[in-house]
């Protein structure tokens, strides 16, 4: 199984930026770290910055990197996994396996894939309407980006 390469912890952390203190992110979820939602964040929580290196290492490697690795039913390069655990990261896994990106990359369609990452830019307004939203245009453009460098990357 593969891990996340550097590439790829790079592009979660400058995406989720550091933040020591708890705080309510824009889904509502309780967070800290680097983007850390996990069922031990809690009001008034505070952390020091290896404490949130080490709840990213944690989360990727008992949640995010197994969960990837099992909804997977082609060969993926380092790369590619890596892009795959930043999306998953942020969207959830559960919208990585009902995604078109999974299905057609389980399917070999490896530049159908790649093509389906910037349409995952949106969240819901106020008045229920998709709208793209910039940072996660960027997130995706770096996502696709690096699924679509051949290779496997200097591992974490």
């Amino acid at each position: 199984m593969h891990s996340t390469n550097a590439h790829g912890r790079q592009l979660i952390k400058l995406a989720e930026g550091l933040r020591l203190r708890a705080y309510r992110c824009p889904a509502g979820k309780w967070t800290i770290g680097y983007g850390d939602t996990g069922p031990n964040v809690r009001p008034g929580l505070t952390i020091t910055e290896a404490e949130a290196e080490e709840r990213l290492a944690h989360r990727l490697a008992w949640e995010f990197e197994p969960g990837v690795a099992q909804l997977l039913a082609v060969e993926v390069t380092g790369n590619q996994f890596s892009a795959l655990v930043c999306f998953a990261y942020n969207t959830g896994l559960e919208a990585l396996a009902e995604s078109t990106l999974l299905r057609k990359l389980n399917t070999g369609d490896y530049a159908g894939a790649a093509a389906e990452f910037p349409r995952w830019n949106k969240k819901r307004d106020e008045t229920g309407r998709m709208v793209p939203v910039p940072g996660l245009t960027i997130r995706r453009a770096a996502e696709r980006e690096l699924f679509c460098t051949p290779g496997d990357g200097e591992p974490a």
